[in-house]
């Protein structure tokens, strides 16, 4: 990227902001002549600002490496030019180009974020829930509640299987076992056989040492956490006052505080940190004070061990209040800390946590590993737990919607408890998986040690079933979109009237159209799957408790060919984790890498990271409480110098930041500010699967707010779609659909073949320009005059009128 220079100062500190400078009389200065200023957005991949902007030669005029805002290097100094030349002033808007992309990709090491998956499902489960009136407002909180709870158990989950790996399988029954660890000679110093009763050797200091295991991923993640936080989310929204004519609770997205939740990140982080030490904490003290009532060893060990759990008890009891007792404040920016509280209670739970090591390091010479850890209670609990907390956010959702039932809402206002279903069940596979991979690679098929938990075999064992279920639904998929081909080729057929046919192109044109139909039909696929995975993980629960054996065992004089199936599900199903997992790692490092691969699954990725960590502070970080005050900073900084006017201009998953900056603006700037949206999943996906802050009460407020609102969209786009809005109050959002290809065969104008871009290249479109220009069209500089009512039946051709009255200067 090149920068300018100019009487010593570079393009930055020039334009930085477009601070306004001051007359004598106090008064802004703006400069004579009209400006206008188009301010892209990016969508979900992300491009270069040379791409961005068609021009090899861009300067940064404002932000770091992260993000910034970009312009052509004839355009750096635009509006000074203008002013001191109007009459040479070329009268188009200046192009000006916010990337964000580095907010989202990186190097390869962020794949590893995808090992953080469950955490940023359930967070999203949190702004799943549907739209509520006023006198609903404890029912939000519970929700809310439920899936702050529902966040809590799967951080336990996570760190008891790092338990159960290092603790149970590796230092408890594999140290323990003497063909065990004399197969894995880097165990020998731990075993009392190898190492003929080393110091290290007792049960009680093996179980010590490998908790350090567990104790560095959780220092881990909060290493991330609060590092991220400091690198994205720590970033001021803009202070203002709010207006005589704000309705501040219309839209969730335009109070003060939306994007600013310093001081609940802040209360999860050490509540989930003291969560995951109290769970180490007690898979060691819990395996000690067991040997120590049984053996009728020292009172001392005994009544400290009784204190020690009283303990765990106590700080548990504290870690549920702190997640119970307070939520989200979005109404105001929330600036304080609780101190005490983010500073005593994981130093508390470290105290707590180094007294038990000390304990069970204890000398007891008569102590020795068999069986199991008593993990088998804990991952039940933890299933049982979970199940019930997604049935009770269910019934939430369902009381919820029923009060304020909207047919466009996904799976009728449960798509929240589906999704924290698939986030839970995604915790149980993953853990599960791991230690069952762990178990066969320390004891491949020798049978010397007992294994995991038989609760996380039986979870494993699930996996192929479900599999089934999703073949099947693929195969519904299939039939569907040939269904929808043959609808489509009829209506490519009336599209392209006057064109002489081809029916390979024809085809070609109509199953575009049909695969891009089928993101209609994702809730239909998540509820189906994760009501199949809630009844099999009953199942999986129900058959370990009745049995306490392993699906195979369990299986043990039935019939053969339900041994065999429970055979063969138990093998596949860890198989299947093996290398899913591998799948997992791989898979997201190329999505880093090669740009296909990452548009592929990047919507799906930065829909999850959009939204702030409300449930789970170990999510992956949201780049909007970075890119949205970004954005609100520089279109205030910008209308207040010049005066001009300024279209908001945003593709796919940039329209979504464009709408969150405008929602943030105060509603005479709103006024001031057109909004061009293209490949928009507003309606489509956010208003279907958030409709809380982008159902149609919130977008029709949005509509009313800015001074025009357009929308473009094609039939081929497998993401963006419209908006679905009246002309209530000016043009209609949505035009029509925009042809794609853009000529059915060789014309004139289009002597090649013409693509079909689907979700690409919307500014190609003629229909782009043409509405850009209607916008500006629209738009008046100036002092913002109070909002006419507007016609309804106003086409996009028929303006109502300037919006803005010219100032009296």
């Amino acid at each position: 990227m090149s920068y300018g220079e100019h009487g010593g100062k570079t393009t930055v500190e020039r334009l930085q902001g477009h601070a306004p400078t001051e007359g004598t009389n106090g008064s802004e200065r703006r400069p004579a002549a009209d400006t206008a200023l188009e301010l892209l957005v990016h969508g979900v991949g992300g491009t270069t600002p040379q791409d961005m902007l068609n021009d090899p030669r861009t300067v940064r005029i404002a932000g770091d490496d992260t993000a910034a805002v970009f312009r052509r290097a004839d355009d750096a100094e635009a509006e000074e030019d203008a002013a001191r030349r109007p009459e040479e002033h070329r009268g188009g808007p200046v192009p000006e180009a916010y990337v964000w992309c580095n907010l989202t990709s990186g190097n390869g090491s962020r794949a590893l974020w995808l090992l953080l998956l469950p955490f940023m499902v359930v967070n999203l489960a949190h702004w799943m829930r549907p739209t509520v009136s006023d006198n609903r407002k404890r029912a939000v909180r519970l929700y809310g509640l439920l899936v702050r709870l529902a966040g809590l158990t799967l951080t336990v989950l996570l760190v008891a299987a790092a338990c159960e790996v290092a603790l149970d399988l590796t230092a408890w029954q594999c140290a323990g076992t003497r063909s065990c660890a004399e197969a894995h000679s880097w165990l020998g110093f731990l075993s009392p056989a190898v190492s003929d009763d080393s110091w290290w050797s007792e049960p009680g200091r093996r179980l010590a040492l490998a908790s350090s295991v567990p104790a560095a991923l959780t220092a881990l993640l909060w290493y991330l956490s609060h590092r991220t936080w400091s690198a994205y989310e720590s970033q001021q929204p803009m202070e203002r006052e709010t207006e005589p004519d704000e309705e501040t609770s219309r839209a969730g997205l335009g109070r003060p505080g939306f994007w600013y939740g310093r001081r609940l990140v802040a209360r999860l982080r050490v509540a989930h940190t003291s969560a995951a030490l109290l769970t180490i904490a007690a898979a060691v003290v819990t395996a000690a004070a067991r040997h120590d009532r049984e053996a009728g060893g020292p009172a001392a060990l005994d009544v400290l061990g009784w204190l020690l759990q009283a303990t765990l008890v106590l700080g548990a009891a504290v870690v549920l209040w702190v997640v119970c007792s307070r939520g989200r404040s979005e109404h105001f920016v929330d600036r304080q800390l609780d101190a005490a509280l983010v500073r005593v209670l994981p130093l508390a739970s470290l105290a707590v946590f180094a007294l038990t090591l000390v304990h069970a390091g204890w000398s007891r010479p008569d102590w020795r590993s068999e069986h199991r850890l008593p993990g088998d209670a804990t991952f039940g609990t933890l299933a049982l737990v979970e199940c019930l907390l997604v049935i009770a956010l269910g019934v939430v959702a369902h009381v919820l919607y029923r009060a304020h039932p909207d047919p466009r809402t996904a799976m009728r206002g449960l798509a929240g408890p589906a999704v924290a279903m698939l986030a839970c069940a995604l915790g149980g596979v993953m853990s599960g998986g791991v230690s069952q991979r762990v178990a066969d690679w320390l004891d491949g098929t020798g049978g010397t040690i007992p294994g995991p938990p038989v609760l996380l075999t039986w979870q494993a064992s699930v996996i192929p079933p479900l599999l089934l279920v999703l073949l099947a639904l693929v195969g519904w998929l299939a039939r569907r979109t040939l269904v929808l081909r043959r609808t489509e080729t009829a209506a490519v057929d009336r599209a392209y009237a006057n064109e002489a046919k081809d029916a390979t192109t024809t085809r070609r044109i109509a199953s575009i159209r049909a695969m891009a139909a089928l993101t209609d039909r994702a809730p239909r696929i998540v509820g189906v799957t994760s009501v199949v995975t809630l009844v099999l993980g009953g199942l999986a629960l129900a058959g370990a408790l009745a049995t306490g054996e392993t699906p195979a065992r369990a299986a043990d004089g039935t019939y053969p060919v339900v041994r065999g199936a429970a055979e063969t599900a138990q093998a596949l199903g860890s198989w299947l984790i093996g290398v899913g997992f591998i799948l997992f790692v791989t898979w997201g490092r190329r999505a880093y890498k090669d740009r296909t691969a990452r548009r592929t699954i990047g919507i799906l990725w930065d829909v999850g990271t959009f939204w702030p960590r409300a449930a789970h502070p170990f999510a992956p970080p949201c780049y909007a409480e970075r890119a949205v005050p970004d954005l609100t900073w520089r279109i205030v900084g910008w209308t207040k110098a010049t005066g001009g006017r300024l279209v908001l201009s945003g593709h796919s998953q940039g329209s979504v930041l464009a709408a969150a900056a405008a929602w943030q603006l105060k509603p005479s700037v709103r006024r001031r500010v057109a909004l061009l949206t293209y490949g928009s999943p507003l309606e489509r996906l956010y208003g279907r699967w958030f409709p809380a802050h982008f159902g149609p009460a919130a977008l029709s407020s949005l509509h009313r707010d800015v001074d025009c609102w357009r929308n473009l969209y094609r039939a081929t786009d497998p993401i963006g779609g419209p908006v679905r809005l009246a002309g209530d109050c000016g043009p209609e959002v949505d035009r029509e659909a925009l042809e794609d290809p853009l000529a059915y065969g060789r014309t004139e104008q289009h002597p090649l073949p013409a693509p079909i871009l689907g979700h690409s290249d919307y500014q190609a479109d003629p229909a782009f320009a043409q509405e850009r220009e209607r916008l500006l069209a629209r738009l008046t500089p100036g002092v913002p005059a109070p909002r006419p009512c507007c016609d309804p039946r106003s086409g996009p051709d028929e303006p109502q009128g300037p919006r803005t009255q010219p100032s009296p200067a």
